[in-house]
């Protein structure tokens, strides 16, 4: 499995964007949001997702590349729900940041769902359903209340692998996330290690 594609950006459009790595090209769909982070960058890094098509006329074999780990994580849950497939779920994440979708999901907006071109008023209320306690799970709209687009309070970097250490070490993903946020609020420049120590003094 890929887990990301790290090299020179060769091509890139709204909706794909090929990198050059170790002498090889690879095209990778995109988002209009990984779209925007990369525009201007000669080096980039994409966290990938394959999807393999088969039982058709001809298979296919597609990867799908992401600005950030939230935003593919975004898309895989997505893709989860029955009656999105992966263009929908890359039209959805086109079409709102995922701090907007996020937060969509996690307060029940049908409204801002069905402005997505494609998603009626079932397959909305349909997402919200199925997704809105995983996201709340994953600590996702944790970040988003300290973030809108580009402009992080916190190193999200940082978050994310101090959130998995600790729920590697048997604690829940939703309070990890807040104390790991409110952490690097405080010392935004706080190494990983020292995130996860400090982390395990106030985790209740």
């Amino acid at each position: 499995m890929i887990e990301y594609i790290k090299g020179t950006l060769d091509e890139l459009t709204p909706a794909l964007a090929v990198v050059e790595a170790a002498g090889v090209g690879y095209a990778l769909s995109i988002s209009l949001n990984t779209y925007t982070a990369v525009q201007g960058h000669k080096e980039v890094k994409l966290y990938v997702h394959e999807s393999l098509v088969t039982g058709g006329r001809d298979d296919s074999f597609t990867l799908f590349g992401f600005a950030t780990k939230q935003e593919r994580e975004l898309y895989r849950l997505l893709i989860s729900v029955s009656g999105v497939g992966a263009n929908t779920a890359r039209m959805i994440l086109s079409s709102t940041s995922p701090a907007e979708l996020s937060s969509a999901i996690a307060g029940g907006n049908e409204r801002l769902l069905k402005g997505v071109k494609g998603i009626g008023l079932k397959t909305a209320q349909r997402i919200i359903l199925d997704l809105k306690d995983k996201i709340l799970a994953l600590g996702i709209t944790s970040e988003v209340h300290t973030a809108s687009g580009a402009d992080a309070v916190v190193n999200s970097e940082v978050m994310d692998e101090a959130v998995s250490a600790l729920t590697m070490l048997g604690f829940s993903p939703a309070p990890s996330a807040k104390v790991v946020r409110d952490i690097l609020e405080e010392t935004p420049d706080m190494a990983v290690e020292k995130v996860v120590k400090e982390a395990l003094k106030r985790i209740k």
